[in-house]
Formats: structure tokens, sequence, C-alpha cells
């Protein structure tokens, strides 16, 4: 039986071998917020997915709230990163960077020198946050983005993306999903601005479009694609009655600029709230590039049928390719799938990380 989801597939001006995208998954590897040796061997060993996005990956020393997230900011980290798009185009794979500013979600104990925490309102974010000195941490208050500051922070998007493309990849991906900068901005509990960034839908949808457009003009709207989470809770984002009108408008305006694709994430298989097929749809309807799916999927056939409906142009699987680095040929092969140790998701060394075998 032939399956949709092993064929050859196009995104924008690149061939990829398979319809399978490798999720972004923060994994808390990169000592000093610089990739290393240990990254170079971990997406080389993943790289028969169609289209590799990389972890978070801050475009500022502000953004970088977590411990040992990498960053794409200076030429140091450009270096190493060209090592890993070296490693994952010599064996004909593809990867996007994902850009994450983290915004509110921080402890100043996780930033540089100089840093600080950043986001649209003066509004903390519930939770704690781990930090390596000091275990986990109540996260602080953020101080509130001055709108004159606003054009600052797009331009820190559009030069990381531009050393992106320095730096060996294939194109850039927005994180504007799961609670983090850009999503503080579309979401009216941690965006209470009174300026033209605050308020209506439109206007809460500014910033996240003026970037859009910014990194698009930059290197290629055909090279750039952003990562949304309709409906979800990640990073203390509570519903609101507007939901499905933001991201209509988003696909609408995004279709406008337009960039390679729009990534939906889905979080109900992580006991998350789920994305109505309705809110999928609409954003269909106003979106003809790439859309790619990701959340649950992990099995052939729920990924064939979700090429085959055509609500899906790609399909993203995230934990699964944690601990089975050659995910693809163990589903074409219908073998067994590993599962991953959740104790070493986010801890340094390789155990956990680049140990995980291959089928035999």
């Amino acid at each position: 039986m032939s399956h949709l989801a092993f064929q050859p597939a196009q995104l924008g001006p690149l061939t990829l071998k398979n319809h399978i995208v490798m999720a972004p998954m923060t994994r808390s590897r990169a000592l000093g917020n610089v990739p290393n040796e240990l990254m170079v061997e971990y997406y080389h060993q993943r790289a028969s997915a169609g289209l590799i996005v990389t972890e978070g990956t801050s475009p500022s020393p502000n953004g970088l709230g977590y411990s040992r997230i990498p960053g794409l900011f200076d030429k140091e980290q450009v270096v190493h990163w060209r090592r890993v798009t070296d490693a994952v185009h010599a064996v004909g794979g593809h990867i996007f960077v994902q850009l994450m500013h983290a915004g509110r979600i921080f402890h100043p104990l996780n930033l540089p020198e100089g840093a600080e925490g950043v986001a649209p309102s003066a509004v903390a974010a519930a939770g704690k946050m781990w930090t390596d000195q000091e275990q986990l941490q109540e996260q602080p208050e953020p101080r509130a983005l001055r709108t004159e500051e606003l054009s600052r922070v797009r331009d820190e998007y559009v030069t990381s993306a531009k050393l992106g493309i320095e730096a060996g990849f294939d194109g850039v991906e927005l994180h504007g999903a799961n609670g983090y900068l850009l999503e503080q901005f579309l979401n009216p509990s941690s965006n209470r601005r009174d300026d033209e960034y605050g308020g209506s839908v439109k206007k809460r949808a500014r910033f996240v479009l003026e970037v859009a457009e910014a990194v698009a003009n930059a290197i290629g709207a055909e090279r750039t694609g952003i990562r949304l989470s309709p409906w979800g809770k990640a990073g203390d984002m509570p519903h609101y009655p507007e939901i499905d009108e933001t991201y209509a408008y988003l696909a609408e305006e995004l279709q406008k600029i337009g960039i390679g694709y729009i990534h939906v994430v889905n979080h109900e298989k992580l006991g998350g709230a789920a994305v109505p097929p309705e809110t999928i749809n609409a954003m269909r309807a106003k979106f003809t590039n790439t859309l790619i799916l990701s959340g649950g999927f992990d099995t052939v056939a729920a990924v064939d049928a979700a090429l085959k409906s055509g609500t899906a142009d790609l399909v993203a699987i995230g934990r699964p390719f944690i601990s089975n680095p050659d995910l693809v040929e163990r589903l074409k092969a219908d073998k067994p799938l590993a599962q991953p140790d959740q104790s070493t998701f986010y801890v340094p060394g390789a155990h956990g990380y680049t140990d995980y075998p291959v089928m035999a």
C-alpha cells in the first residue's frame, strides 16, 4: 500500500522527501545559549524527516527565558548553527529555525547580563520557571514594552532571520504559539495595552503581522512560516471570546503577506483543549499556502487521513521523534515506537538526547 505520508512534498521552492515534519521541541542542551556538538548529532540523527523545525531559538538576549536554550543573534551562534544545518543537508534533509522570544515566560537567572524580561504588558505569567542556580522559581512580572520600542523588537526578529539564512537554514518559523511573546500580543489577558497594539482583535494582531511581514520581506515569504496555537492554554493563556475571529483574521492577513506556511498545534493529546475542526476549517479557507497540522499524530494512518482530507498539507510529529531518531523508517516498516523518558527532556547531556537507538 502506498502511503501519502512518505511521498515527496513541495514546500515553496523546497522538495521535501516526505510529508512528515519534525515538530519544534525545546531540549535545553545549548550550554551558554550556543549550539554544540551534541545538537549537531541530534538533528543529524533525525534528518529523515521531510522537514525539521528546530527547538525554540531566541532572536534576542531578552527572549532567552529558559535555561540552556539556544539563541541566534550573534556570530558565534551562526557559526555553530551552520554545523547543524550542514549535518542535516549532508543527508538530504531540510531544516527551518524556529525563532522564539519567550517574553514574559522567563526568570532573570536564565537571562544573560544586561537582558530583561519584556512583554506587551506588565502581567506576570502564573507558574514556576526552572533555573539551574536556584531550581524552580516563581515567574516575575515583566517590563511592558513601550510603543517606540516595538520596531526594535521587530527588527531583532528580522536580524535573526537573516542570520538564520547565513547559518544555512532553509527558512524560519516564527513562534506565535504556546504563550510566548507573539501570542502574548494576541491574548487580551497578557495584552492590556491602550495604544495601537492593544484592544481590538486587529490591534492585538498588529505586532505579529508586522513581524511576519518584515521577516518575509527580509528573507523571502516562501522561506517564512509561523506556528500558532488557537485554543491553547500553554504559558498561562486563558481562553477569550474572539479566539476564532483572531485566528481567521491572522490566516487572512498572512495569506496577503504570502508566507510559506502556517503551522497549527493542537495540545489535546497532552491534556490541553482541543482545537475545534471549525477553527482549522476557517483558517484553511483563508490561507491557501501550506498548512501544517501538529498534535497527536503517531501513526501512518492518522497522517495519511489528515493529508487526504485536504486539511493538512504536511503533518508535524513531536515527542515520538525524541525517542525514535529513525521515526520515518519505523513508521514505513510498521515497527513499534520506543517511548521517551520524560525525566531527560530538559536536562543537559547526551542521555535521553542522542543515545536512543535506531532499529536493528
